[in-house]
């Protein structure tokens, strides 16, 4: 079922200056330098996916959560004020494609799933994300060796 995401978010922060959207007139593009089946791939949602064991997120959270590769599907929860989870609920791989990417490395399409995932909420200062949450998850992606990434927005 599509969310009418313009007036859902205009709902949940009717409190606040009207949302500037982002327009990216400029956005970075870095092509790979060789083939993806040879590439260490990382897997970056913003799915509000976090472990049974770490905290959920919270509004207005500029954390995320760090997800290892190897975990059950099962074992994680979902955190989210932007969509609804009950198709999330029935299968993690729409927001999440953890089995998908671990499916896709074991058949040598991709060279290798970045350990570990990252998981976030959005919040609603693109500011704050720019500033606060992007430079430590690039740290983080850097640091695993991350030579690319999937995004997937919710």
């Amino acid at each position: 079922m599509p969310i009418s995401y313009i007036a859902r978010t205009r709902e949940r922060y009717a409190g606040h200056l009207p949302y500037k959207w982002a327009v990216n007139t400029e956005a970075p593009w870095t092509p790979l330098l060789k083939p993806i089946k040879e590439c260490r791939l990382a897997l970056v949602s913003s799915g509000g996916f976090y472990l049974k064991t770490q905290p959920p997120f919270q509004d207005d959270d500029t954390s995320y959560r760090t997800i290892p590769v190897g975990t059950p599907l099962k074992e994680l929860r979902i955190h989210h004020h932007g969509y609804r989870d009950a198709d999330v609920d029935l299968d993690p791989n729409c927001v999440f494609p953890l089995d998908r990417l671990r499916e896709l490395e074991a058949a040598g399409a991709l060279g290798a799933l970045v350990d570990p995932a990252l998981s976030y909420v959005m919040v609603y200062s693109a500011r704050r994300e720019r500033e606060e949450r992007a430079p430590k998850m690039v740290a983080e992606l850097k640091a695993a060796g991350a030579e690319a990434a999937l995004l997937v927005p919710v």
